[in-house]
């Protein structure tokens, strides 16, 4: 029995804890006690503070086990020293300290700014040395930085980036900001890859003996880029043929059938049968405003014989107010072949070749007139196309739309008196040029896209201003905004929505039965 009480006394406890032992494991929600944050509190340890003082010989396993504390246990001795470190710091010295901390901060941040910049600059060098040149026959090429087709063109863009990164000091991101996206450099290399891969499409399906103009429509309609479209243009209009060895032959023949006919008719304008059709062309082009096209004399020129000979071939409906405007978007691509778009505004046409300008000239023609076919009833007398298209619009705006149906109805407000525009000119007063070339994209792969498809885009554009139009209470403030609608900064995202909303409208409603009517 007292070996049993020896042993037992032997391995009693006194609450004191063993290294290594089992600890509480203090989470993120929980943590250990921090006197720091709560100063008044008073642990009830009996413990004294453990000071750096001398040490005093162990004599027991609980007295040196009371001077250390468990790896694994933030314990009593660590709350105490940062108590007391508290209590003696230095008010200066931390104020110097978050000083100092402040100003290394702003000077991280002034170098990354610099650096930032500094890219930017090398970006804007090397977009300056890729200018275009021109060729020998007389064809400027586009710079490297617009066809991401070529494969030495994506090597060399690597090498510079790659260049570039090297040449810059590392810096690491700080944890705050690693989550945010860094648009220039992951964005804009996933756009230029889709814009190439669909530019390969075009030019795989273009370079084939015989063009599928089934499948041109199909990757037409969600936009065509700039570099193939004066060729998909010409296809899609039917003036060109699908094979490719016939191209040639078709483009001289039809330029020469146009040129003989300005030989034969142009003399003519001033004759007492065509001088009021000639002066009425040469009063409306002055009056064009096309935002990306200087309306030179060499230009206007262009214009009054293309519009003269058709209006001499189409006795039926002869020259109409609207039709001057049909000509740009087909003049600014097919000039495009030549020179670049941002460079239009400013370039003087007349220092083209002749005969590049009678190309795009005759070019021009011909595409108008097939376009002109296609809606010809909105210019003969009366224009009765225009005023069925717009009967069939409002009938259409009162099934998709009732509320603004009414609210124009209850203000007096007439479809003719704002979407006769929207007919005559194809909607090009109401959106800027770049965004017209982008609708004709698909107008031009849509089945009678000019003149059925069209209505359900005005539809759809009508509808886009619903909550501007219903919050105009008067007649006149409704007519002026609907004459005068806010699309100034419209560009392919804005179209493309609107002409998806339109084929939503196409498919819901096309092949209903009396789908105009209630």
């Amino acid at each position: 029995m007292a070996s049993d009480s020896g042993r037992k006394q032997f391995w009693k406890r006194s609450g004191a804890k063993v290294p290594g032992s089992i600890q509480h494991v203090y989470g993120a929600q929980h943590p250990p006690f921090d006197p720091l944050l709560h100063g008044s509190f008073t642990k009830p340890s009996s413990k004294p503070p453990t000071t750096p003082v001398k040490l005093k010989k162990v004599s027991t396993f609980q007295e040196f086990e009371s001077n250390t504390s468990d790896a694994w246990d933030p314990g009593d001795d660590d709350d105490e020293l940062l108590a007391i470190a508290a209590e003696n710091l230095n008010t200066e010295v931390v104020m110097e300290t978050a000083h100092k901390v402040i100003q290394n901060h702003s000077k991280l941040q002034e170098q990354h700014k610099f650096q930032e910049e500094h890219v930017q600059e090398e970006k804007l060098e090397e977009s300056a040395e890729l200018t275009s040149v021109v060729c020998s026959d007389n064809r400027l090429v586009k710079s490297v930085s617009e066809g991401h087709t070529s494969s030495s063109s994506d090597n060399a863009t690597e090498v510079s980036s790659m260049q570039r990164s090297q040449s810059l000091p590392q810096t690491s991101t700080p944890p705050l900001m690693s989550g945010i996206v860094d648009y220039s450099t992951s964005v804009t290399p996933a756009l230029t890859e889709r814009e190439a891969s669909r530019l390969d499409k075009f030019k795989q399906l273009l370079a084939g003996p015989n063009t599928n103009l089934e499948e041109l429509r199909k990757l037409s309609w969600s936009g065509i880029p700039k570099q193939v479209r004066p060729i998909a243009w010409k296809l899609l209009s039917g003036y060109l043929p699908a094979n490719v060895d016939r191209r040639e032959s078709t483009l001289q023949r039809k330029r020469k059938e146009y040129f003989a006919f300005v030989e034969q008719y142009y003399d003519s304008r001033n004759d007492e049968n065509h001088q009021d059709t000639y002066r009425q062309i040469h009063i409306d082009i002055p009056r064009m405003s096309p935002e990306i096209l200087r309306l030179e004399p060499k230009v206007t020129e262009i214009f009054e014989r293309i519009l003269f000979i058709w209006a001499i071939r189409h006795p039926a409906s002869g020259y109409v107010q609207g039709m001057n405007d049909l000509v740009t978007p087909f003049f600014v691509v097919f000039i495009c072949e030549y020179i670049e778009e941002e460079e239009m505004e400013n370039f003087d046409v007349s220092t083209l070749p002749e005969e590049v300008l009678q190309n795009i000239e005759a070019d021009s023609y011909w595409c108008m007139s097939k376009l002109l076919d296609g809606i010809q009833d909105n210019y003969t007398f009366a224009q009765p196309g225009i005023q069925k298209k717009v009967k069939m619009l409002e009938e259409l705006v009162s099934r998709i739309d009732e509320q603004v149906h009414r609210h124009l109805e209850q203000h007096e407000v007439k479809y003719l008196q704002f979407a006769f525009r929207w007919m005559n000119n194809l909607l090009m007063r109401e959106v800027p040029l770049r965004c017209t070339i982008r609708l004709w994209d698909t107008y031009q792969s849509e089945p009678e896209g000019f003149s059925h498809f069209h209505l359900y885009v005005c539809a759809a554009f009508l509808v886009r201003w619903r909550r501007e139009i219903l919050e105009e209470k008067d007649f006149q403030e409704l007519l002026i905004f609907l004459q005068n609608l806010p699309t100034v900064h419209w560009g392919d995202e804005e179209i493309s929505v609107l002409l998806a909303e339109a084929y939503r409208l196409k498919f819901a409603f096309a092949d209903a039965p009396n789908h105009y009517k209630k």
